[in-house]
């Protein structure tokens, strides 16, 4: 077979991933595969390591775990985050770099233990599998409260408080934790929405008016969820035939958008619609002035960034 034969591209949406007509992808924009840093990070000194638990007898899901550097005598449980990472479902993963970087910031500052899943991709999967990898996942890490809980993670046993788990993501990530809180089930103490990859079929706000349905956004979400209309519940909260948002299963929220972001109207929405649904949570906006979508994992060492970095930990503090 001649090898310099070019495949034929079936669906390409740059900058971001160019899929095959024989099944393969490139992912275009995923960062670097990092390890993790099981003696501690050199910059942080934040601990991580890789596990996997089994899930059922022919399944397991993998995850990345982040431990803060702890005096010798620590006498206080730490708050955990279950944590799901962004790229539009379609890249990076719990090993990325940028998404590695990231936690180990937050980590070090917020003092967690963090559960940060990797998820199953589109479009070799489609959705709703990284829904209910992220759903499996989270019910593990709760089931560790249960004393007879088995397949247990040391690190959550002995260092998670869980009256104190929270739930939390950016882009993409941030659109899991919603539909993770509307499931309800679990008992969570809060949950962050970063940049939350919320659409619609119709333009809001600033959004632009022309090609909306054939825009990056829109066709991401049909490339990992061709079953699913614009308006579907999972990437439209907002949208005819969601569930009430009255039902989310947690008792504070943090939505945080970035005022040149083109989901900045989305994520504004959703909290207002949260506030006017009859839920009796609390739910708090926080906005980068000036900034872009996921400017804090792109450019942490910005102030803008940091200003951030400072409100979700003190959101998990709280």
């Amino acid at each position: 077979m001649d090898s310099t034969v070019t495949k034929e591209v079936a669906t390409e949406l740059l900058p971001i991933i160019r899929v095959y007509k024989d099944g393969t992808v490139e992912r275009l924009m995923a960062s670097p595969i990092v390890p993790p840093f099981p003696e501690g990070d050199p910059q942080t000194g934040v601990l991580s390591k890789d596990i996997s638990f089994s899930i059922t007898p022919d399944s397991s899901i993998s995850a990345r775990l982040y431990l803060p550097k702890l005096p010798d005598q620590q006498s206080h449980k730490l708050p955990i985050l279950v944590y799901f990472h962004g790229g539009g479902f379609c890249i990076e993963s719990a090993s990325s770099f940028l998404v590695h970087r990231y936690l180990n910031i937050l980590v070090s500052q917020a003092k967690v233990v963090v559960v940060s899943v990797d998820y199953r991709l589109a479009p070799e999967h489609l959705l709703p599998i990284a829904y209910d990898d992220c759903w499996d996942a989270l019910n593990w890490v709760a089931s560790h409260s249960a004393r007879d809980a088995t397949d247990k993670e040391p690190w959550l046993l002995e260092y998670g408080d869980f009256e104190r788990l929270f739930i939390g993501g950016d882009s993409s990530g941030g659109n899991i934790v919603h539909n993770m809180a509307i499931r309800g089930g679990v008992r969570i103490s809060g949950a962050f929405l970063v940049d939350p990859y919320f659409w619609g079929s119709k333009p809001i706000g600033s959004e632009p008016k022309e090609g909306h349905e054939e825009s990056l956004l829109s066709r991401l979400w049909k490339l990992a969820c061709p079953s699913g209309g614009l308006d579907d519940p999972l990437i439209n909260p907002v949208g005819p035939g969601a569930p009430s948002l009255a039902g989310l299963g947690c008792s504070r929220m943090l939505v945080c958008v970035a005022e040149k972001d083109i989901l900045r109207d989305r994520g504004i929405a959703y909290i207002d619609a949260v506030r006017t649904s009859g839920w009796e949570g609390d739910v708090d906006l926080f906005e980068a002035e000036g900034e872009n979508h996921g400017h804090h994992i792109f450019y942490p060492e910005t102030d803008k960034a940091k200003e951030m970095f400072q409100r979700l930990a003190s959101f998990l503090n709280h």
